[in-house]
């Protein structure tokens, strides 16, 4: 369960109360939901998944996430709480030195995993992304599609409780697009939490999930099984 209870979110830039991140802010998933987050730049979504994440801090309200308070995690305690959430980005953020295997190992070295289950675990999420036969390229030798797959298996290789997902079709044409999220469905269907923030209409409206679109800090509207709808809301919305 993620609940955003009355959270407050303001960067230093930020001097005037009424122009917070996020404002007095409610928002609860339940464990194993698949949730959209649209609204137009700078209406908060990047700043939902940074609270998350917990890369900015919260000024007033809290954010629990399974059963705990992340606004309290001591920092040394933070790296364990990070263990939850696998995280992918429209700009894939491989490492170009490493194979696609090892970009995918890495990720569990990093939490110091034992080395005999690494190997069986990274082919595992290799066969679930599509990617067997190119465990052995590097990322500059393969397509974005394929990039942004290694992603997704770097991200859901530590089995994470929630995936955060900012724009992971941003950098990609409608068909490649459709086969990141079937993948992401799956993960879905095996348990994982799903969020993403996009502004991709088509992957929306063909998925209906649950759509929550935020405006200024403040979530103005949550449509079960719902489409992209942004142009029914006033023009400031709108990309």
């Amino acid at each position: 369960m993620i609940d955003f209870n009355k959270v407050s979110v303001k960067y230093r830039d930020e001097e005037d109360e009424k122009n917070c991140s996020l404002k007095d802010f409610d928002l609860h998933i339940k464990d194993g939901s698949f949730v959209f987050v649209v609204g137009k730049s700078g209406a908060g979504k990047s700043t939902i998944i940074r609270s998350l994440l917990r890369e900015t801090e919260v000024v007033s309200g809290s954010i629990v996430v399974d059963g705990e308070d992340i606004s309290k995690i001591k920092n040394s305690k933070l790296p364990y709480y990070r263990r939850k959430v696998g995280v992918v980005f429209q700009d894939y953020k491989l490492i170009e030195t490493k194979t696609v295997y090892e970009n995918v190992a890495f990720a569990m070295q990093a939490v110091m995993a034992d080395k005999k289950e690494i190997r069986p675990r990274v082919e595992e999420v290799l066969e679930m992304v599509g990617l067997s036969k190119m465990a052995d390229k590097f990322p500059g030798k393969i397509s974005g599609g394929e990039q942004q797959r290694v992603a997704i298996a770097r991200a859901i290789v530590n089995k994470p409780k929630i995936l955060i997902c900012d724009e992971p079709t941003g950098n990609l044409d409608e068909r490649t697009g459709d086969e990141i999220m079937k993948i992401l469905l799956k993960i879905n269907e095996e348990g994982t939490t799903v969020i993403i923030a996009t502004h991709d209409s088509a992957m929306v409206n063909n998925t209906r999930q649950r759509v929550i679109v935020i405006k200024k800090g403040e979530l103005i509207d949550d449509i079960t099984n719902g489409v992209y709808r942004l142009n029914e809301y006033d023009e400031d919305i709108s990309d």
